[in-house]
């Protein structure tokens, strides 16, 4: 079966980046982050893949972590833009190329604080229910 790694990461991508309210908060969402880039930004993390299959229909599940940056003292900017990247996101239609009856949740999510004093961090890991066409 070939692999929805990189069709989910596309198509997070476009659902995050065509929301204007979300893309107000940040300056981007970005696989490799360009330099020199503003906080707050968010980045796409780990994602790991494991067959789903159910009856006679091939399925996957991905874990798709994404990570808040932010430069604001304390957690509450992160935490603004962890609540909105959920309105964009969990539960909601995901149109992934190749794939039906896609779903995502948020699964968890953790506060970290970062080396740098000044840098706040959320990672979030939403799950995504996939079946192949």
């Amino acid at each position: 079966m070939t692999s929805a790694l990189w069709p989910v990461q596309e198509a997070v991508y476009a659902k995050v980046t065509a929301d204007g309210p979300f893309m107000a908060l940040v300056t981007g969402l970005f696989d490799e982050v360009p330099e020199p880039v503003a906080h707050p930004y968010v980045t796409f993390g780990t994602t790991t893949e494991v067959v789903d299959d159910a009856h006679n229909q091939r399925g996957l599940a991905v874990n798709l972590v994404l990570h808040i940056w932010s430069k604001y003292r304390g957690f509450s900017e992160a935490a603004e833009i962890l609540a909105a990247l959920d309105l964009v996101l969990d539960r909601k239609p995901l149109a992934v190329a190749g794939y039906r009856d896609v779903s995502i949740a948020h699964q968890q999510h953790q506060q970290l604080r970062d080396p740098d004093p000044d840098i706040r961090h959320i990672n979030v890991a939403y799950r995504v229910w996939l079946t192949k066409e």
